[in-house]
C-alpha cells in the first residue's frame, strides 16, 4: 500500500517524527504490538511503498529500505511514574525551551519543537533526585490516535540526556499501547535513559492517564548524529 507523511508531522526539517511515523507503521502493519527500526529518515509528503510479508513489513523508497516492522508480543518496561506536579516543575527545567536561541537541535519538530504553535509542545525536563529520567505533562486534544501516542512516548526519552550536545535520533522502537487517552485530560510523561554503548542509547518512555493507570510505554535506540549525520 502507498504511505505518504503529511508535513506537518515532522521531526528534524525535511523527515518525519520518528515516533509518529513508528506508530503509523505499526497500526498498519503489526496493530497489536511493533517493533519498527528506523533505516533512513522518512521523508514529507513523498509516495512511499508499504510490503507487508510473512514475518516482516518493509517501507520503501524506490528501491531504499526506509524502515522495516515487526510484529512482538514483548511489553517494554514501565519507567516509574511521578505526581503530576513534579512533571509540570519538570518543565520548567526543559533544555529546548528557547528555540533556536536555546539550542533545540529541532525546534519545529511536532512533538516538542517550541516554534510549532500546533504541536504537542512537550517540554521534558530533568526530574530531581532522579538523574537520567525526565518529565513532562500532556493533555491530549482531539488527536488522541495511535500516531500521536507514539510521537509522545518518543521525543521525551531525547531529552533524558542533553540532545543540543549530544543530537541523536530515533533508529529503532518497541511500544505497547495499553489503553486510550482521555483528551482534555492532562497526562503524565515519564522517560529514562537505560544506557548507552558507543553511539547508541537505550531510552525508555511511559505515558501514565489521569487516573494514574499506565497507558502506553516505549523502549527506545538512540543513535548519535556525527557530523555527516547518521
Amino acid at each position: 500500500m502507498e504511505v505518504r507523511v503529511p508535513a506537518r508531522f515532522n521531526g528534524p526539517p525535511g523527515s518525519a517524527q520518528g515516533g509518529w511515523v513508528c506508530g503509523l507503521l505499526a497500526r498498519l502493519a503489526a496493530p497489536e504490538g511493533a517493533v519498527v527500526t528506523l533505516l533512513s529518515p522518512p521523508p514529507l509528503e513523498t509516495p512511499l511503498l508499504l510490503e507487508t510479508g510473512p514475518r516482516r513489513a518493509v517501507l520503501r523508497l524506490g528501491e531504499e529500505v526506509v524502515a522495516t516492522v515487526a510484529a512482538t508480543t514483548s511489553v517494554p518496561p514501565a519507567v516509574d511514574p511521578v505526581p503530576p506536579e513534579v512533571a509540570a516543575a519538570a518543565e520548567d527545567g526543559f533544555p529546548g525551551a528557547g528555540g533556536h536561541a536555546g539550542g533545540h537541535p529541532f525546534p519545529t519538530c511536532f512533538a516538542c519543537g517550541p516554534d510549532r504553535a500546533d504541536g504537542l509542545r512537550l517540554r521534558p525536563g530533568p526530574v530531581p533526585g532522579r538523574p537520567g529520567d525526565a518529565a513532562c505533562r500532556w493533555t491530549p486534544g482531539r488527536e488522541t490516535d495511535d500516531e500521536v501516542l507514539w510521537a509522545v512516548l518518543d521525543c521525551p526519552g531525547g531529552w533524558t540526556g542533553d540532545p543540543r550536545a549530544d543530537p541523536a535520533v530515533l533508529t529503532r522502537m518497541t511500544a505497547r499501547l495499553l489503553a486510550p487517552p482521555v483528551p482534555g485530560a492532562p497526562h503524565v510523561v515519564v522517560a529514562r535513559a537505560a544506557g548507552r554503548t558507543g553511539r547508541t542509547a537505550v531510552k525508555l518512555t511511559s505515558v501514565y492517564g489521569p487516573g494514574g493507570d499506565l497507558v502506553a510505554t516505549a523502549s527506545a535506540r538512540w543513535t548519535a548524529l556525527d557530523a555527516e549525520g547518521l
